[in-house]
This record gives C-alpha cells, structure tokens and sequence, in this order.
C-alpha cells in the first residue's frame, strides 16, 4: 500500500480533483511503492513492451493528514518508450473519494483504462461508472476524459442518473464536473426505479442543437 499527502485544493465537484489525483498517482508510482513492480529495459518493439508492470496497487492519497483517496488496480502497465507513452490498466481500476467520516462521496471506475501522458487523456472500457459529489451517476461502455479541454465525452449509449430520474442516450459530452452537459441522441427520461428500455433505433432532438458533433479518435487504441 502507498500513501501520499496530496497538498493541493479539492474541486467541490470532485470528478476533475480525481483525475489530478490518479496522474500524482502515476508519477508517484514511478518512483516509490511498496507493489510487486518489475522494470523491463525495451530494446525492441517498444509501442508493445512495457518498461514498468505493477500489480496489487492500493494507493492511499491523505489531505491535511486525513485519507481523502483511495485507488485500486489489480496491474499496471507503463508503455514509457512507445512513441506517444501511455499508462495501460488491463484489469480494471477504481479511485474513490471520502469525505471526512471515510464515507465514499465520488467515485471512477472501469474494467481497463488508458492515459496517454502528453495528450493528458484518459479512455474507460467496460464498465464504465462515474459518481459525482452532486450524486449525478453517470454509466456508458466507453468513455474519454480530456483534461486538457476540461471535457468528458462518450459516442456510445449512456445512462445519467440524476436525483430520481434516469436519462438515456447515445453521445453524451460534459465539463469534468458533469455539471453542464449535451446530449446528442436523447431517447429517454425513466424514473429511477423503472429500468431504461432499449431505444436505440429511436432518434429524438438533441438536447443542445448548437453544440459541435463529439470528434471520434480514430487513433487511440
């Protein structure tokens, strides 16, 4: 298990505040841990191998002394001398947020994740469920985080759970913060104890007709 003080101030929101967590994490990582860590010298194919894998990582992260984070992964593999270096989670991760009762108040997780480090972007596969500190839940099957352009988007089908309604869709683009957001193809608004049908054949107005079409990365693995 690894602890560091995280020293910086914490997003009231705290989705974006997570994300900054998990790069500290990252270069954390890079230098110290208790983990089972192996470092790998790439001599060929270096967009393949990996120079660094961890497994078993539980990272703590402590504000003003108190534990405020928490990150689980089952392995953690560093693709440091590929030509755009990424960060590649195989087996999934979870990074929590508590308040100060250790209470979870937001939350990330996925079944395998990506960050490309120049680009500062994340991708979610699987899985994916976002929890806010407004309670806003939001579950898709991929979804990418640019912190860059403060923007969290997805081109698949999504459910946003919002107090006791549910919204459906396909293409969702958002601040970090999920507190402003588009909807490119609504189908949907359920309450939370109704089970969202599958609508994807239906074709409904958008929820912002001004807003520019997701851009599909093509690039990334």
């Amino acid at each position: 298990m690894t602890e560091t003080r995280f020293l910086g101030k914490t997003n009231k929101y705290g989705i974006t505040t997570i994300f900054v967590v998990v790069v500290m994490l990252l270069l954390f990582m890079a230098s110290c841990g208790k983990e089972n860590k192996e470092v790998v010298e790439v001599e060929f194919d270096p967009e393949n191998t990996y120079t660094m894998r961890t497994t078993d990582v539980v990272s703590l992260v402590s504000d003003s002394g108190i534990t405020r984070y928490r990150m689980n992964a089952k392995e953690w593999l560093v693709f440091g001398k590929a030509k755009e270096p990424y960060h590649y989670l195989p087996q999934g991760v979870y990074v929590e947020k508590f308040d100060s009762l250790f209470n979870v108040e937001a939350s990330v997780k996925a079944d395998t994740a990506y960050y490309w480090d120049k680009k500062t972007l994340y991708k979610l596969i699987g899985h994916v469920s976002v929890l806010s500190l407004e309670g806003k839940r939001l579950d898709t099957s991929i979804l990418f985080i640019d912190q860059k352009e403060d923007k969290i988007h997805t081109d698949e089908y999504f459910e946003l759970q919002e107090g006791d309604k549910i919204i459906t869709g396909i293409g969702f683009e958002s601040n970090q913060n999920m507190t402003k957001y588009t909807i490119f193809d609504s189908q949907g608004t359920f309450p939370v104890s109704e089970t969202p049908r599958d609508t994807s054949n239906v074709n409904t107005t958008t929820v912002d007709s001004t807003a520019v079409e997701v851009a599909k990365v093509d690039s990334i693995k």
